[in-house]
């Protein structure tokens, strides 16, 4: 795979992550939507200024579209986004509730590593 088809497919598979059109990515960016279509089928390559505009609009770094594609990045982000959007849905205190329960987590995780450090030096 060359360099156009990872930037192709990242596009559209952000694009699809963030639940956006291609109508609406193309409107955003100010071009037609039929050369966005032909940008994201990987037949013309953006200009590095276009990819600027695109990242800006998926609220992602311009690396995230040129990277090498991993066939687990779809399951992984999809899932997770599912599941921050179903938390925005729930009640404050429900919220509040798993917050609490990942800043636990969260500092959990460090403290473990922390400590795997100190054992490792």
């Amino acid at each position: 795979m060359d360099l156009a088809t990872y930037i192709s497919e990242n596009i559209k598979r952000i694009r699809k992550i963030k639940n956006l059109s291609q109508k609406e990515v193309a409107m955003s960016i100010d071009i037609a939507q039929a050369q966005y279509s032909v940008i994201e089928s990987g037949k013309n390559v953006p200009t590095l200024t276009t990819l600027e505009k695109i990242a800006k609009v998926f609220e992602v770094d311009l690396s995230q579209l040129v990277k090498k594609p991993n066939k687990n990045d779809d399951e992984i982000n999809l899932s997770i986004l599912e599941k921050i959007k179903l938390i925005d849905t729930l009640e404050n205190d429900e919220k509040n509730c798993l917050l609490k329960m990942i800043d636990i987590a969260v500092a959990k995780k460090r403290m473990k590593d922390n400590l795997a450090n100190m054992i490792n030096e």
